[in-house]
């Protein structure tokens, strides 16, 4: 039987409307791509908010995957290197897209066609790849990867 809830590491934002699972291996910075996106986000005029930072519950409603925070870390984020900070936060949102932060060299230099992350919850996001290391805006690149196929 396919599980309806599940702790995931990583860390959930919102964008506007699009919800995001920010993954990876830990220290690849999944907490600093979230504050660039959530920054840009809201300087830009636009909504953005974390969900979670290091621990993420995903569940599936009525066919979609939400994320919400696990109550012992409600508000809260790590700053590598610097400590835990404090953050508003949304409650939930539906996820969308699995963020991964790549670091230079690239290999494969493109990423797989149709590249997915597999969930507990017996469903699949997909994957889009941001690189965390050229001062390019995580956001921007966000927006130009994901244009077409969300209107975003």
């Amino acid at each position: 039987m396919t599980a309806t809830r599940a702790n995931v590491h990583g860390t959930a934002i919102v964008l506007g409307t699009r919800g995001f699972l920010i993954t990876g291996p830990s220290g690849v910075g999944k907490s600093k791509l979230a504050l660039a996106c959530i920054a840009a986000a809201r300087q830009a005029g636009e909504f953005a908010a974390l969900i979670a930072d290091d621990r993420v519950d995903l569940l599936l409603e009525h066919g979609r995957i939400v994320a919400r925070c696990p109550a012992t870390i409600q508000g809260l984020i790590e700053i590598r290197g610097a400590g835990i900070g404090k953050i508003e936060t949304a409650p939930a949102a539906v996820i969308d897209w699995a963020v991964l932060p790549v670091r230079a060299p690239f290999d494969p230099r493109l990423p797989p066609d149709g590249e997915t992350l597999p969930l507990p919850l017996g469903r699949a996001l997909p994957i889009v790849r941001v690189p965390v290391e050229d001062g390019a805006s995580a956001l921007a690149i966000l927006r130009v990867l994901l244009a077409e196929k969300l209107g975003f």
